[in-house]
């Protein structure tokens, strides 16, 4: 029977098991070596790795960053954690109370039930008065939010053809031209919005899961941003993607002279920095099954390079199935805790 002492650890669909530490080491390297491959990221020296270890090793069941490290953090679709995600019947601006009050959130984000600018567009002045109205009842600093989603544009929903559709029928100029045309609409409606929005009161807006529709989906929010934060010099304006890589839907597709497509965190955030954005959200993707130690690692890699490089803060995504936390509906807390130290205390980021 072996006495190799072995620590609780998950894998990347939360399920429990327990390594050695020479596996946890294993699986912080190969992870690490992933982001290298796949991103062509800059390593993670060999002090990191040890630390990383360390941090996956701690008897705790939950940790905390060293006094001195804390960071912010923030929301996206906040008006949905309680009253849709824990099923409590409270109002937006109820919750948004509870955050500021209750729970001590840094900033909030009031958004609608369907998180997709283009929904919200028949309803974007009743919005602007939900806003207000928050406003008037809150002190904490609050955001709306919306993704672009540019895919709403497509047939039947939306008044162009799907390039999902077009480009296996070998339609490649049509599948390009479409893909213009919504990132086109997309830009236009996400303005439209976004100013009714500022002209009530809001604090910041918020474009998440950006280029989850691919480059075209990325370009539609670079662009809005840009024309806001020109509209509105002082505006806070963060964004969060949907991926560590840039779909090449288009491909062709660039923004200030850089092609969007094939870009990851690094390349991301300084994308973001050219449109006046304000803060950018990374997003490296849980591979469910790896292990916790093999996707803390690879998210580490990423998000500590576009920290290094990054101008603007990165406050990375780390909820469930990003950044490292396992892909489960609940964050098991012993994970998320852990994730945080790393995010801050190896990676550099400037907040979650």
């Amino acid at each position: 029977m072996s006495d190799v002492k072995k620590y609780f650890t998950r894998m990347g669909d939360g399920e429990a098991c327990y390594l050695t530490m020479d596996e946890i080491r294993a699986d912080v390297i190969a992870g690490m070596e992933d982001a290298v491959t796949r991103g062509k990221s800059v390593p993670l020296p060999d002090e990191d790795i040890d630390k990383l270890v360390e941090i996956l090793t701690l008897p705790s069941k939950n940790v905390s960053v060293e006094r001195g490290r804390e960071v912010v953090c923030d929301f996206d679709a906040g008006s949905l954690k309680v009253p849709v995600r824990c099923l409590l019947p409270v109002d937006r601006t109820t919750n948004i109370l509870l955050h500021e009050r209750v729970l001590c959130s840094d900033s909030m984000e009031l958004n609608a039930t369907d998180y997709s600018w283009k929904a919200v567009k028949n309803i974007a002045a009743e919005e602007g008065m939900a806003m207000e109205q928050a406003q008037e009842v809150s002190i904490i600093p609050l955001f709306y939010g919306s993704m672009p989603n540019m895919g709403l544009y497509t047939y039947p929903d939306g008044p162009c053809e799907n390039w999902s559709e077009l480009l296996p029928q070998g339609r490649i100029k049509e599948a390009l031209e479409a893909q213009e045309k919504a990132a086109e609409l997309c830009t236009e409606d996400m303005v439209y919005i976004a100013s009714i929005l500022v002209d009530s009161g809001a604090d910041g807006i918020q474009f998440d899961t950006a280029g989850a529709s691919g480059d075209g989906d990325f370009l539609a929010a670079l662009n809005a941003s840009k024309i806001l934060s020109e509209k509105y010099p002082n505006l806070y304006i963060t964004m969060g993607m949907a991926n560590e890589f840039t779909l090449g839907m288009h491909g062709r597709l660039k923004f200030e002279g850089m092609r969007i497509a094939g870009t990851y965190p690094a390349q991301q955030v300084k994308l973001c920095e050219a449109a006046g954005v304000k803060s950018f959200g990374a997003v490296i993707n849980t591979n469910s099954s790896r292990t916790f130690a093999w996707n803390l690692a690879r998210s580490v890699t990423y998000v500590k390079e576009a920290a290094d490089v990054a101008d603007i803060p990165v406050l990375v995504d780390v909820g469930m199935g990003v950044g490292g936390i396992p892909l489960t509906n609940i964050d098991p807390t012993d994970a998320s805790t852990r994730v945080a130290k790393a995010m801050v205390e190896v990676a550099n980021a400037d907040g979650l």
